[in-house]
């Protein structure tokens, strides 16, 4: 894949975010993931030797407070950036081109990933139906063969039991991934492709589950 950044386009760009004000550096990420969109996000071996290499030239400035360090643009830092207002501007549209390419790359590997994945996920719901199934066709024969009757009655405890059971389940899924979800995007915004492999991922799940309840 090509570059998202061409050379020292990176270096300019966290100058401009700073000039709205001083940032530690998971601000910095977030501030450029949100900007692509979800498409990219930097790593800390991406951004920090760059603000480092910034800072040695003083163009920004490092201030400690607790366990974070924030970075602030000096005097020399806005004039460089002032120098370089139309690279500037040929870097937005460098960015919003590589937005507009890692879009199309997400999208058509959302679309092979899904591809694999709805056929994994009906496969692995027609073998518990199966085995569901013959267990069914298993405890009737042997409850027909005790009580002489036809076949289950529609009601009973155990049955009774098990729904509560599927329901607690599904509300433990439920509050699990939400957990999940927002402690991720707690850490860096949710993409494209973990938004639509929960769509897809659920919607193959409701489909077997009804299945099987038409069983």
């Amino acid at each position: 894949m090509a570059p998202v950044f061409a050379h020292g386009a990176l270096r300019l760009y966290l100058l401009a975010l700073l000039e709205s004000g001083p940032k530690h550096g998971y601000e910095l990420m977030k501030a450029l993931s949100e900007r692509f969109g979800g498409t990219y996000s930097p790593s800390a071996g991406t951004i920090y030797p760059r603000l480092g290499k910034l800072e040695q030239e003083g163009l920004v400035a490092t201030r400690a407070e607790g366990r974070r360090t924030n970075y602030s643009i000096t005097p020399a830092g806005l004039q460089e950036l002032d120098s370089r207002r139309n690279e500037l501007a040929g870097v937005e549209e460098d960015i919003s081109a590589s937005v507009r390419r890692l879009a199309d790359t997400l999208r058509q590997d959302i679309r092979a990933n899904m591809r694999g994945l709805r056929a994994d996920l009906a496969a692995t719901a027609e073998a518990a139906r199966s085995t569901v199934r013959a267990a069914g066709r298993s405890a009737g024969s042997a409850a027909g063969a005790t009580s002489g009757s036809g076949g289950a009655p529609r009601y009973s405890p155990e049955g009774d039991r098990r729904l509560r059971e599927a329901e607690m389940l599904v509300q433990a899924f439920r509050d699990d991934i939400r957990v999940e979800l927002r402690r991720h995007a707690g850490r860096r915004p949710v993409t494209p492709v973990t938004l639509e492999t929960v769509k897809t991922v659920l919607d193959q799940a409701r489909i077997s589950i009804r299945a099987s309840l038409d069983d």
